[in-house]
């Protein structure tokens, strides 16, 4: 007899895929992942670097959710170099992580929909990204594949307070190869929550990219990438 998978007292035809989480700095609980939204171009010296200027209105991609590669505490992850793509990119972003959902929330209030932070890494295939740019088409090649999304443990609101200004770095083999100051995003996070919830309505678990600073450059397999973010866990990868 085949084996039943149920959920919810639904019988299911196969087994569900393991929810993604993260962990919670100084908890046991851990962070379920619902969405991960990404805010592009959102450094002036990085927009500058790709080719554009100005405070032009803030636009998003998605990653799925799967795409999360936990970072545990005190532990290297390790991600795979992706198919199909010889220029994979580094990306050092800040994490906000949503605790409470909404529509249509004012910049004013957005900070208390805010469960915490993180510091992440947003994976980039440089060349295909680039390939469907200039054909006009959708980025999910470049940037929604398997384990894009390596981020950390979420550190609460609660412990930091609000972070709008302090380092941001990305470190390769040691190198310095991103350093900034969150105060430079050209949309803060609550202005990027008021734009994201015009557009969709969020929701407890998931998470905002805030985009990257100057400074993205190739790693190849073998390199270790150290991330780092004002008020947030410290994370190591290794690209295999």
């Amino acid at each position: 007899m085949p084996r039943r998978y149920y959920t919810r007292g639904m019988e299911l035809a196969f087994d569900p895929i393991p929810l993604p989480t993260l962990a919670i700095a100084g908890a046991d609980e851990r962070y379920p992942v619902r969405r991960v939204y990404c805010v592009g171009r959102n450094y002036v010296e990085h927009a500058k670097e790709m080719g554009f200027t100005g405070r032009e209105p803030p636009f998003f991609f998605m990653k799925p959710a799967d795409a999360v590669v936990p970072v545990e505490p005190g532990q290297v992850a390790t991600v795979a170099y992706p198919s199909l793509t010889k220029d994979l990119h580094h990306e050092v972003e800040l994490v906000v992580a949503i605790g409470t959902g909404g529509q249509d929330i004012p910049a004013s209030v957005a900070l208390s929909h805010v469960f915490g932070y993180a510091v992440g890494l947003d994976l980039t295939r440089r060349d295909l990204q680039g390939e469907a740019k200039k054909l006009g088409r959708p980025w999910e090649i470049g940037k929604a594949f398997e384990q894009s999304a390596p981020i950390g443990p979420i550190t609460p609101i609660a412990q930091t307070g609000e972070l709008a200004t302090g380092p941001i770095q990305l470190r390769v083999n040691g190198a310095t190869r991103q350093s900034s100051d969150i105060g430079k995003l050209i949309w803060s996070v609550p202005e990027i929550i008021a734009h994201l919830s015009a557009a969709w309505t969020l929701a407890p678990g998931d998470l905002i990219m805030t985009g990257t600073p100057e400074g993205v450059a190739a790693v190849v397999r073998g390199d270790r990438l150290e991330a780092e973010c004002v008020g947030c866990v410290p994370i190591q990868v290794i690209v295999s």
